[in-house]
């Protein structure tokens, strides 16, 4: 029995096999059951996208919403199949392991979520926002806010900004957006999945965040787009480099990946100059080793992780991203995540053939 990192996920796989009562792929190998590990930001969508591909596949896979960078810890021990990140690895994470393979699997948004008691709608500029989180702005009523939001009644109380406390792709995402728009966070804070953040409240992932901003008033908080909306916490349109003030959706996000995508898919579209686009969206990937037969793993077991990401990859699974409030990934993206898992090989020889 492969290690399963913790009792949450054994109950999904349990809960899972008991749902689909099938032990077979299609009746060309037994089913198998896959673990993966890391980025919350993701989840609602993963939640139904993997339980489709059980009904579909017959493969089971369990996922620990533990934060990007447990994730990629996991797989890094090679106690998973894959990992969920919301950031791509750097050239100095992926030179301390053995060769990897990212594939997106949609788009996403964080949204700059808050609880201000008669607020519905708010502006936020980057620097501005830079500016709360580095707590330089510390008042709601404070002038450069009231300036902005001319027709809104700003409460003269105090800022709360709520921050994650794991590491964190949704804080990459976030950092890497302030380092592009505020000389000052890339000089002071720059971007990482585990920031030092001045003042505020630490919350553990995206639900815990969300959870904080529902719960206190006065709080301002970064958290991907799904969990403001399950929590019905409302949430800023942001700036974007045309000057444009931008809530995200399925277009805004799209809109932001409007340029070129390298062939390993690792890039930023935060602070997109294009028309219309949301400036905080980002992918987010799963990430697998090129080679598979790692800690005892059968080549069924590679070859239902690709199914995997083949199917997630498909126009069905996509379709699925904007009912959850994501946005499907662009051709270009899938195109090149096909070809890259051509490349993924099993005692060195490729697993698709």
């Amino acid at each position: 029995m492969r290690k399963i990192f913790s009792s949450v996920m054994t109950l999904a796989i349990a809960l899972a096999m008991a749902a689909c009562g099938s032990n077979t792929n299609n009746g060309s190998r037994k089913a198998q059951e896959l673990s993966g590990a890391g980025a919350t930001f993701p989840l609602p969508f993963y939640n139904v996208v993997f339980e489709q591909f059980g009904q579909v596949n017959g493969d089971q896979v369990a996922y620990g919403g533990i934060g990007s960078g447990g994730g990629v810890r996991n797989l890094r021990d090679k106690i998973v199949d894959f990992a969920g990140s919301d950031a791509f690895l750097t050239d100095k994470e992926m030179a301390e392991m053995a060769p990897v393979v990212h594939v997106p699997t949609c788009m996403g948004a964080v949204v700059v979520a808050y609880n201000l008691d008669g607020v519905k709608e708010l502006k936020l500029s980057g620097e501005i926002i830079a500016d709360i989180f580095a707590g330089e702005i510390k008042m709601w009523n404070d002038e450069r806010l009231a300036t902005l939001n001319p027709d809104v009644k700003l409460p003269a109380e105090s800022i709360i900004p709520v921050y994650r406390s794991d590491g964190s792709g949704t804080t990459f995402v976030f950092t890497d957006y302030l380092t592009k728009v505020s000389q000052m966070w890339a000089s002071k804070y720059g971007a990482g999945k585990s920031v030092n953040f001045p003042s505020g409240q630490a919350a553990k992932g995206n639900p815990g965040v969300a959870g904080v901003i529902k719960q206190t008033k006065n709080t301002i908080g970064y958290v991907g787009s799904e969990y403001a909306f399950a929590q019905k916490i409302p949430y800023a349109s942001v700036e974007n480099q045309r000057g444009e003030f931008v809530l995200p959706s399925s277009a805004t996000i799209s809109a932001a990946a409007a340029g070129d995508i390298p062939a390993d898919t690792r890039c930023s579209i935060t602070n997109s100059d294009a028309a219309g686009a949301y400036p905080i969206s980002t992918f987010t990937w799963m990430i697998i080793y090129k080679e598979q037969n790692y800690s005892d793993r059968t080549k069924e077991q590679a070859i239902a992780t690709l199914d995997l990401l083949k199917y997630i990859l498909s126009d069905e699974a996509q379709s699925i991203t904007s009912e959850v409030h994501y946005a499907p990934l662009p051709a270009k993206a899938k195109e090149l995540s096909i070809t890259n898992l051509k490349s993924i090989t099993y005692d060195g020889v490729a697993v698709l053939q």
